[in-house]
């Protein structure tokens, strides 16, 4: 059986205004699993995610509420959970203290990056998915933390590490693990599949039966899952209950665009990819009305944007075209691509919202602007980042190698533009910062950014790995007399940072959902202008992006000249009879 992505989708949607639980689930599983049980299966998944309740009460009555899922007071950090250390003190207690002491009310939202023992990728190839590791702590400190904030969990769910212990089985003839891991064939054409890395796809691993090709999308110790053995997707649900149960409050699928293999495709955003995604949601819907579903898909905008389905797939997606293209912005001081991809993004549905972020624990990645920036544009920036210290990774293609992404602190890659070093490097990452702030969505930041964190040459040298050069893990005595120095850009990232989250979370028009419009404004300038839910607050945020100062005429604002206008970032008043406002190099002004 064969469906399109727009049948798929327009069964599902149709199908999923019943509101009995079991009924939805029998439908998702027919389409995924055509040649199973699909009652069967969704018995067994009930049972897992609901083992305590009346599977036949699971009706109207349990299906989320008009419940306000974010506002303009949700703010993401991002970070690993050893990114602070102290000495004979689990590291996770450490990230809790900083959370509590150094960002007070500003962070009420934190996704931990995968926190489980592993033996490659920092985190990303786990070898037991229901234990922490040893130097973070203990569930007790993941409890906690989850206690006081919104708490992220990473669902490590296309791969495994080839250490762990489902793999081991796989690898030792246990029968329930036969199919667990995808393999393949040497002579298979595989010339179709989309390869983010430049490793071979298959890796070839002594089992119990002979010589198995497992199928490895990112690298040869991290084993991809064969989701079309239902067993692997029931093994993934009890994980994401398990995940909950210790306070998880948002579930983040990584990679999850390339769980879905058929040879002879492009085993990427697959049709079952995307029914996975609606099953799982479907759990979540009736689950609780806070918990929420996001999915890391590192590709083109487009098709990024169509994780978001029908309102029945990912409640945010990673706005993965930001980082790359607003980094052009501001080393080339030209926004047209910028504002002309603004321009384009569609306005998220109801109970849906863009995770708007700068940088990451990965590199910054190309993909997600292709046809967005041109050829020329990709290697002018390149250079500029190889020139600022950064490194690039590549990926395989049909053409051979291409760059994936940049590996460099974003920090560092703010050195100067295309020209090359300046002494702007403070002003200008602050405008990625404040852009990001103003545009629609949930806005996160790394915690190496909020830090004004180098490159790590050390740990990148160390490791080998080009993405551990954003990967610092601060001696926290040591971040912390940086942070109380006033003379460090260290304290004036932070403290400034931590000023424009405070005045940012106290403005309805910066509400994730708020209307959202791209101004038309002389060269230079990018402006966005929000406007609030019920109407009564507006505000326009205009950034220099250049190296040089930039005249605002007053007129070129879709505002009344006869009002007063308020910078809430500097406090400062503008009155209706002034004619322009000068803008210092990369300076940004909120008027309301």
């Amino acid at each position: 059986m064969c469906y399109s992505a727009w049948s798929y989708s327009s069964f599902i949607f149709k199908n999923s205004m019943s509101s009995d639980l079991k009924e939805i689930l029998i439908n998702h599983l027919n389409i995924i699993y055509p040649d199973e049980d699909a009652t069967a299966l969704s018995e067994e998944i009930l049972a897992i995610f609901f083992p305590h309740k009346d599977i036949a009460g699971l009706q109207e009555t349990h299906l989320p509420k008009d419940k306000e899922l974010w506002s303009e007071k949700t703010t993401c950090l991002i970070t690993y959970g050893n990114s602070l250390i102290e000495a004979k003190k689990p590291t996770l207690q450490t990230l809790h203290r900083f959370l509590k002491e150094r960002l007070e009310d500003k962070i009420n939202c934190v996704h931990i990056l995968p926190f489980f023992p592993y033996s490659s990728d920092e985190g990303f190839a786990v070898t037991d998915y229901k234990k922490v590791r040893e130097e973070l702590g203990t569930w007790d400190d993941i409890d906690k933390i989850g206690t006081d904030y919104n708490l992220m969990t990473d669902i490590v769910i296309n791969h495994a590490s080839s250490k762990n212990v489902w793999f081991k089985k796989f690898l030792g003839g246990v029968e329930d693990y036969q199919d667990f891991f995808f393999v393949a064939s040497p002579d298979d054409d595989l010339s179709a599949v989309t390869r983010p890395r430049a490793s071979p796809l298959l890796t070839c691993f002594d089992a119990h039966e002979g010589l198995k090709y497992v199928w490895c999308t990112f690298g040869p110790d991290q084993v991809d899952f064969n989701f079309a053995n239902p067993r692997v997707l029931l093994k993934f649900i009890e994980l994401m209950k398990f995940y909950l149960d210790h306070r998880a409050r948002m579930l983040r699928m990584d990679a999850i665009a390339f769980i879905w293999k058929e040879i002879g495709t492009p085993c990427i955003h697959l049709p079952q990819t995307h029914g996975i995604i609606r099953l799982m949601r479907s759990l979540l819907d009736f689950y609780e009305d806070d918990v929420l579903l996001i999915t890391e898909t590192n590709v083109p905008n487009d098709e990024n944007l169509t994780y978001f389905g029908n309102q029945n797939e990912a409640h945010m997606i990673y706005n993965f075209s930001l980082p790359p293209i607003l980094l052009y912005t501001l080393l080339s001081g030209n926004g047209a691509a910028l504002k002309k991809w603004l321009a384009r993004l569609p306005t998220p549905q109801k109970g849906c919202t863009y995770f708007n972020f700068t940088a990451s624990h990965d590199g910054i990645g190309l993909r997600p602007v292709t046809g967005l920036l041109a050829e020329s544009d990709l290697h002018k920036m390149i250079e500029s980042v190889r020139d600022f210290g950064g490194e690039i990774s590549m990926r395989a293609t049909e053409n051979g190698e291409k760059p994936y992404e940049m590996n460099i602190s974003l920090f560092e890659a703010m050195k100067g533009t295309f020209k090359g070093e300046d002494d702007l490097q403070l002003p200008r990452f602050i405008a990625s910062q404040t852009i990001m702030m103003a545009l629609q969505g949930l806005p996160a930041f790394y915690i190496h950014s909020l830090l004004g964190t180098p490159n790590d040459y050390k740990r990148y040298q160390k490791s080998g790995h080009k993405r551990c050069i954003n990967r610092t893990r601060w001696d926290y005595h040591k971040l912390e007399k940086l942070l109380d120095d006033p003379e460090t850009h260290h304290h004036k990232v932070f403290n400034e940072l931590k000023r424009l989250i405070g005045i940012r979370k106290n403005q309805k028009a910066f509400h994730p959902d708020a209307a959202q419009y791209i101004l038309t404004l002389p060269l230079g300038l990018i402006g966005i202008w929000r406007e609030s839910l019920d109407g009564k607050q507006n505000i326009f945020s205009i950034t220099n992006i250049t190296a040089d100062e930039k005249t605002l005429p007053l007129h070129d604002i879709h505002t009344e000249t006869s009002k007063n206008l308020k910078d809430l970032i500097s406090g400062e008043v503008y009155k209706g009879n002034d004619n322009a406002i000068t803008l210092s190099p990369y300076q940004t002004i909120w008027l309301s």
